[in-house]
């Protein structure tokens, strides 16, 4: 079984990291040469390249693993979507929401900005985290004394970015377990709060600071709820890798498990053009393979051979470094303070409110 699972993810791994490191080396390019003459060409040429990158994985989703994403939502606003500045709000209940977002991004037209809050860790990702830098995602160190100052800096820089973006936060400020849950509920329970059922205790400060931030600039707060059927696996990037679909349901209202309120089922589609960027990569990537072999006879030799070897093992590692890093049982604890006077609990509880 590994070996059939290495047979898959390998050349999965090859495609993205070459193509993704040949992307890293335009964008770097460009950061240098481009933004300090012209911040806003720099910012839409990286939005082009971005997308080429994330279309890679938003294939993996639409086209290798069949993921089947249902999107309910109010058609007037469904429509506003990728014309208009948002701050996106969510749960965060499996490893995969971020994809989540990028494909209903990729629908809405504006996948090359969309933006999130990070953890600081995920620049330092080969490839992915490397584009998100260059993409000027916001990462934070989890510590409010230290992510202050750069939450702040960090949103007044997108005043004047050119083009409809969307700034990705979920509240909860960590991954969904039946762990952190029980925590919650027990934090709850002594400082007097409602209780969750299927959300953690959001996070109010870099929520409220967003917003106090981008008010003049960003016109609309999309409030998006991620579920998953209980007769659905989870999913994870190892099942995606390994072509194996769940059913993902994204609502904008989640009113009660199971139900979907009055939000009506909006038609994405899965368009062809991640299939399109991903067969070109493919075509390129074989061509110049064949080409580089044929001109320096790499496998003709013992020392080819161990080259090309240890290659493949890097490529490895660099894609099992990439499933375990969006794993939730690998995701930061989490934190809730000691109960204090009701007053400095009662924004909490209103926001608590609105999601469980």
């Amino acid at each position: 079984m590994a070996i059939a699972v290495a047979a898959v993810i390998v050349p999965l791994g090859v495609l993205f990291f070459i193509s993704g490191l040949v992307i890293n080396l335009i964008q770097a390019t460009c950061f240098v040469l481009i933004r300090p003459i012209s911040k806003s060409t720099y910012r839409r040429l990286n939005r082009i390249f971005a997308e080429l990158l994330w279309l890679e994985l938003v294939w993996i989703v639409d086209w290798w693993a069949g993921v089947k994403i249902k999107v309910y939502a109010d058609p007037k606003e469904f429509n506003l979507m990728g014309k208009e500045h948002a701050l996106v709000i969510a749960n965060h209940r499996s490893d995969i929401d971020w994809l989540v977002g990028w494909i209903l991004a990729q629908r809405s037209g504006c996948l090359g900005s969309s933006l999130a809050v990070m953890k600081k860790s995920s620049k330092l990702l080969p490839v992915i985290g490397w584009s998100m830098w260059f993409s000027e995602y916001l990462f934070l160190e989890r510590s409010w004394a230290k992510d202050e100052r750069t939450l702040k800096s960090g949103l007044q820089r997108l005043s004047d970015y050119p083009l409809p973006f969307w700034l990705a936060l979920f509240v909860e400020g960590t991954r969904f377990t039946q762990a952190k849950l029980l925590a919650a509920q027990e934090y709850a329970t002594s400082a007097g709060l409602p209780v969750p059922r299927n959300v953690l205790i959001p996070r109010t400060k870099g929520f409220v600071t967003a917003v106090s931030h981008m008010r003049s600039f960003v016109p609309a707060i999309y409030d998006a709820t991620i579920c998953i059927p209980k007769s659905s696996p989870a999913p994870t990037m190892l099942r995606l890798f390994k072509g194996q679909p769940s059913v993902d349901k994204l609502l904008d209202k989640h009113i009660a498990e199971d139900t979907f309120g009055e939000e009506q089922l909006q038609d994405i589609g899965r368009p062809v053009k991640s299939l399109v960027v991903v067969a070109s990569w493919a075509c390129i990537l074989i061509l110049g393979t064949i080409k580089f072999l044929q001109a320096t006879a790499l496998l003709s030799s013992w020392k080819g051979v161990a080259i090309s070897a240890a290659l493949m093992a890097v490529v490895t590692v660099l894609m099992q470094i990439l499933i375990n890093f969006s794993k939730s049982e690998r995701s930061t604890a989490a934190k809730v303070a000691p109960a204090k006077e009701k007053n400095v609990n009662q924004p909490t509880e209103n926001v608590q409110d609105k999601k469980d």
